[in-house]
């Protein structure tokens, strides 16, 4: 069993930058693959970025690539997301979920726990 809660979102103007962190209970966090998604208002939820185990790999969706950066740090059990160049359609809750598999799924359905959520709003 895994509970993730995530925190640091907010409001931030265009071309500002936010850090996500989701923290995670549990003895085998380094043992999960970790996702960020999003979901804007009247959208479906839609994959961010994820990350391996190690951090060794992690994989983007076109419309954060280069802008995102997720990483983790497997001894404090919390894995990030630094948002950086924001804009307004970046606005949206923020969920980090994990993944019990090995191979970084970008579907929604593939990960088993998923955190609460962090609003997240641009303003222009």
């Amino acid at each position: 069993q895994v509970q993730l809660v995530e925190s640091g979102g907010g409001l931030v103007q265009a071309g500002g930058s936010l850090r996500l962190s989701c923290a995670a209970s549990g003895r085998t966090f380094s043992r999960y693959v970790m996702g960020w998604f999003r979901q804007a208002p009247g959208k479906e939820r839609e994959f961010v970025a994820t990350i391996t185990w190690s951090g060794g790999r992690t994989y983007y969706a076109d419309s954060v690539k280069g802008r995102f950066t997720i990483s983790r740090d497997n001894a404090k059990k919390t894995v990030y997301l630094q948002m950086n160049s924001l804009a307004p359609e970046d606005s949206a809750v923020y969920y980090c979920a994990a993944y019990g598999g090995v191979v970084p799924p970008r579907e929604t359905y593939e990960y088993d726990y998923w955190g609460q959520g962090a609003q997240v709003t641009v303003s222009s």
